[in-house]
C-alpha cells in the first residue's frame, strides 16, 4: 500500500470547500449573513487548517459571502421580512421581532424597514399578536370569567415576557369575553 500523504490546502481549495460548506448550510437553513459567517468561521476554526491564518481565513469568508450574496443565495432584507412574517403569525411582539432579527445579525436599517412595513400594514398589530398570545396560552381573555381577577398579574406578565408593553397588555386584559370572541373569530 502506498501511504497517502498530506496534502497542504491551498487557498483556492479553501475557498471551494468553503463554498460547498455554504451551499450544504445555506440548502438547510436559509441563514442571514452574519449567521452563516459565523457558521463558516467556527467551520474552519474547528479543522484548524496549518497553513492559512485565521485572517486569511476571514477574508476567504468575506470573498464567499460577497459572491452569495451577488448571486442571490442570502439576502438578508429577504431574511428580515420572512422572519418577521412569520413571527407575527405566531403571535410575537413588534419588540420580540426586533430583538430577533438583531440577534441574527441584521442591519438596523433593514430592522427598521421591516417593522414599518409591519406597522404600515397594521398599525395594531401588537395588540392583535398578544390576543393570539392570550389564545393559544389561554389567558387572560381567554380564561373563565370568575379567575381572571386572579391570574391578572400572572397573564401581564406573561404578555411583558413575550414583549408587549404595559399599554397593550392592559388593553387585553380588559377585554370582555364576548368582543374577545369576535377578534379571534377574525383573526
Amino acid at each position: 500500500m502506498i501511504p497517502i500523504r498530506n496534502r497542504k490546502k491551498t487557498l483556492e481549495v479553501t475557498v471551494e470547500e468553503m463554498r460547498s460548506f455554504a451551499f450544504i448550510y445555506i440548502e438547510k437553513y436559509a441563514p442571514s449573513k452574519q449567521q452563516l459567517k459565523t457558521y463558516l468561521l467556527k467551520k474552519y476554526i474547528k479543522t484548524s487548517i496549518s497553513n492559512v491564518k485565521k485572517q486569511d481565513v476571514k477574508n476567504l469568508i468575506d470573498i464567499v459571502l460577497i459572491d452569495l450574496e451577488k448571486n442571490k443565495f442570502i439576502n438578508d432584507k429577504f431574511y428580515s421580512n420572512s422572519k418577521a412574517r412569520s413571527m407575527i403569525q405566531r403571535g410575537n411582539s413588534i419588540n420580540k421581532i426586533r430583538n430577533y432579527l438583531i440577534g441574527k445579525g441584521i442591519k438596523d436599517e433593514l430592522i427598521k424597514d421591516t417593522v414599518n412595513q409591519i406597522t404600515e400594514k397594521n398599525s395594531d398589530q401588537d395588540f392583535f399578536s398578544a390576543i393570539k398570545i392570550c389564545k393559544k396560552k389561554r389567558i387572560g381573555p381567554a380564561r373563565v370569567e370568575e379567575n381572571r381577577s386572579l391570574f391578572y398579574k400572572k397573564d401581564i406578565s406573561l404578555l411583558a415576557r413575550n414583549g408587549f408593553d404595559f399599554e397593550t397588555s392592559k388593553r387585553v386584559m380588559e377585554i370582555k369575553k364576548d368582543e374577545y370572541d369576535k377578534i379571534i373569530k377574525l383573526l
